[in-house]
């Protein structure tokens, strides 16, 4: 998987992704845009989700610290479930410790979203705290960028 300049063509499709169920609160109804931060994850020339970075990742009432990179994505809904989230997410990692040099990355899950949550631990990622927002309770996870990933073993 890479992560590219996010196109039109891109935003127009995520933003036509409807997500099941409790997902439905991951529903992009706006076009996302490159400006906003946003960009696009293909895997073989399809698109496979998208990701944002600082700002655009962050939940509301959480604030920026000095060398962790706030990560934020979101894979296409009929992926999820099938095994992709490892690699989807190590290539986000890997983008955005290119981009942005951070010591640590960050990542704020809803605390029902098991899946994700599994995911995120699978690639490295530790939980430090939570946080409630107007969307629900948040599982704040943390990876310092030095530390490999586990092993695929």
């Amino acid at each position: 998987m890479e992560v590219l300049p996010l196109t039109l063509a891109d935003s127009r499709q995520i933003a036509s992704w409807r997500y099941p169920g409790p997902y439905a609160t991951y529903d992009v109804s706006e076009i996302v845009t490159a400006e906003r931060g946003f960009w696009a994850v293909h895997d073989g020339g399809q698109l496979v989700g998208y990701c944002c970075f600082g700002d655009e990742a962050r939940v509301p009432g959480v604030v920026e610290e000095p060398g962790v990179l706030d990560v934020g994505y979101g894979m296409k809904p009929d992926l999820m479930g099938r095994g992709l989230g490892r690699g989807f997410i190590r290539s986000i990692l890997e983008f955005g410790a290119g981009e942005y040099d951070p010591r640590r990355s960050r990542l704020l899950i809803l605390a029902w979203n098991a899946r994700s949550l599994a995911a995120a631990r699978s690639v490295g990622f530790d939980e430090v705290g939570a946080v409630r927002s107007a969307e629900g309770m948040f599982v704040v996870m943390t990876k310092a960028m030095d530390e490999p990933p586990p092993s695929d073993a």
